[in-house]
């Protein structure tokens, strides 16, 4: 079943009778929210009920991780991500996700609400209306108060009777300091322990993290004593009030620079590497050496998670931590660090766009989105200059990656608060034309390059003319004027040398732009011979991108030309490359031209279902079928031949079969070629 449920690191303990009374909720309402106070445990919970539950819904449950966000800006797209939708359109995104959840039945999560509680009441009553199937479960320290919301309070591990708490801490204890195996004597002091923490589980997972530095007489000795002091201070400390406690008592614990670097981490939104804490906290007493070595000690107190090489600080220590950041007066400096490590991961990817990592600078600027929209936040109100470069260089890979609304609301505000002129505002131009065109925008992107190659003529760079050529070259192909694209783009090869590596990408773009237009034209021998002279250049400085869509021609063109068979192995190859880029544009096309060269071999069942799993991708991108005008006579004769082969009842089975498959499952089947019946 598909799903995207993150992946449970370490045990989980107790909890039997909440699960139950969670998966009662889930299937008698349609929205239940875990509640109660930071680090209780609410998401392990949701967690391990997710799993659970994940066989009970036709179209998988779906988690949206809400703690990397700053605000509610980017809610509506992280949700949206969750779900699957990569969203191409000018229509409202709110209507877009309900279109695409209207005949879904899934569950999804959404994680730590309580910071956007309105933004997430309004977006969940939306959808909730529109989309009869779905069912949430959320995780929040406050109600949403919702209609119909179903409340569950997650209270602490039990400490009398049950021995639940005490697992948790013999567990994590035992993970701390395996040489030194949790034994008698010390369960007394454990259980008192327990009793002390009352039970809260993010609490007892610090305090066992201290064994081995520690016994556990000393741990209860000292533990104690903080403790008591807020006991004397009223008459009964708050499960909020002791959770502060322990992690005040974690936070003597450890040394000076792992304080240090505690309260710097949490500028960060998302999960990152040693490289990055490196980047973004160093400085003053804490060298790069230093930055490792307390990031380990960290970890090694539970302070920091760690998962193979990434690590991530749970919201309620990073609160803490905050609150440190903003006691050393270092949020503005930490701010600082963070959007230039980010600028300089913009700069990387960019440069390094064209060569054999492009699929993992593709992949980092995926992954790496909540912290690179916080440091643009940034960039925007302090470094104009610096915030119009960053959007320059990662729209492309924005743009990819499905997330048009979003880039092109920040490319208008480079635009706006930057310099007026040079290469980064070119470049910005460039992004917001990809963005409109890709939406449908085409009066606006005609505008937009025509400003874009007056800014690169200024400009004086080739890398500028030739994005720019490229932008008005696609821009008369999608428009039905290839003879135009063909023009723009032969004359700028001509006229810009071979330049840099970075140059050379923009330039096997053009060529790109050559090929579509001959197809467009009818002169196909010639776009075939361009192709494969294009492919080898890909070939050569292993780029991806562009190779896909060359594959994806010289499909085209073979479809045209009658010869079936190489037809379909282009496309294969051509979907290859986009799902390694998880381009889903590009698969919707590629699934279009794949399912007629096999309607075209007369297997008109499975060109069907390929032609179905087609539609689920331009669902996933909000679009009906688009793409260049040849394309859409080559549709109509797919449908056409498959409906001859097998009958319009086989036909119309096959169809809905490839519609209702999962996006993932439908792609698979079609790259190798065997579908199941």
């Amino acid at each position: 079943m598909a799903s995207n449920i993150p992946e449970e690191t370490t045990s989980f303990v107790g909890r039997t009778a909440e699960l139950t009374h969670l998966e009662h909720a889930l299937t008698t309402g349609r929205l239940t929210t875990l509640t109660g106070t930071g680090g209780v445990g609410k998401t392990r919970l949701a967690l391990r009920a997710a799993r659970r539950a994940a066989t009970a819904y036709r179209d998988g449950v779906w988690w949206a991780d809400l703690a990397p966000l700053h605000d509610d800006e980017l809610l509506l797209a992280t949700v949206s991500d969750a779900v699957g939708l990569s969203d191409h359109t000018l229509r409202n995104p709110m209507d877009v996700l309900c279109e695409w959840l209207a005949d879904k039945h899934l569950l999804l999560v959404l994680d730590s609400c309580e910071h956007l509680r309105p933004a997430c009441a309004h977006l969940l009553g939306e959808i909730l209306t529109t989309s009869p199937g779905l069912t949430v479960l959320a995780t929040s320290r406050q109600p949403l108060d919702l209609r119909g919301e179903q409340l569950i309070e997650v209270d602490p591990l039990p400490v009398d009777g049950a021995a639940d708490a005490l697992t948790l801490f013999r567990e994590r204890a035992t993970a701390a300091a395996p040489a030194t195996p949790f034994r008698e004597p010390g369960t007394a002091e454990a259980a008192d322990i327990c009793r002390r923490l009352e039970g809260i589980p993010l609490a007892i997972e610090l305090a066992a993290a201290a064994v081995g530095r520690q016994s556990v007489q000393e741990i209860a000795h000292r533990l104690g004593s903080r403790l008591d002091v807020f006991a004397d201070a009223s008459l009964r400390p708050v499960r909020h009030r002791t959770l502060r406690t322990a992690i005040g008592w974690s936070h003597e614990l450890c040394t000076p620079l792992e304080r240090l670097l505690w309260a710097r981490l949490t500028v960060l939104r998302g999960d990152f590497d040693e490289a990055t804490a490196v980047t973004v906290c160093a400085g003053g007493p804490l060298g790069e050496d230093g930055v490792r070595t307390a990031l380990r000690g960290l970890a090694a107190k539970s302070v920091v998670t760690r998962d193979g090489t990434r690590h991530r600080m749970l919201d309620t220590l990073r609160e803490y931590g905050r609150m440190w950041l903003a006691e050393l007066g270092e949020e503005r400096a930490a701010a600082d660090r963070h959007a230039a490590c980010f600028l300089r991961l913009a700069r990387n990817a960019h440069a390094g766009w064209t060569g054999d990592d492009q699929i993992l600078w593709y992949h980092r600027i995926a992954d790496a989105h909540a912290d690179l929209c916080a440091a643009l936040d940034h960039l925007l109100a302090h470094d104009p200059a610096a915030a119009q470069e960053m959007a320059g260089r990662i729209g492309f890979f924005w743009c990819c990656c499905g997330h048009l609304p979003q880039t092109r609301g920040y490319a208008q505000r480079a635009l706006d608060s930057g310099p007026a002129g040079g290469p980064h505002c070119t470049r910005v131009l460039w992004v917001l034309g990809m963005c409109v065109l890709l939406q449908g925008d085409y009066p606006a992107a005609e505008r937009i390059g025509e400003e874009c190659v007056r800014s690169a003529a200024a400009d004086g760079t080739d890398e500028g003319v030739l994005a720019a050529a490229y932008l008005r070259g696609l821009t008369h192909l999608m428009t039905g004027e290839p003879g135009k694209g063909l023009r723009e783009a032969q004359r700028v090869l001509r006229t810009t040398g071979s330049g840099s590596r970075l140059e050379a990408a923009y330039r096997l773009r053009c060529h790109l732009i050559i090929v579509f237009a001959l197809t467009g034209l009818g002169r196909l021998e010639e776009a075939a011979s361009a192709a494969v002279v294009l492919r080898a250049a890909c070939d050569a400085q292993d780029e991806c991108w562009t190779r896909s869509y060359v594959d994806y021609q010289l499909a085209l063109i073979a479809l045209l030309q009658g010869r079936a068979a190489p037809a379909a192995a282009h496309a294969r190859a051509m979907l290859a490359g986009k799902h390694r880029l998880r381009d889903r544009f590009g698969i919707a096309l590629g699934l279009d031209v794949l399912a007629a060269a096999i309607a075209a071999q007369g297997e008109g069942a499975r060109a069907a279902r390929v032609y179905g799993t087609g539609q689920v991708y331009w669902r996933m991108v909000g679009h009906p079928q688009r793409g260049t005008p040849e394309l859409g006579p080559v549709r109509e004769a797919c449908e056409r031949r498959a409906r001859e082969a097998v009958g319009d009842a086989a036909y119309r089975r096959a169809f809905e079969q490839g519609r209702s498959d999962s996006a993932e499952a439908g792609l698979a089947l079609a790259l190798h070629g065997e579908l199941l019946t």
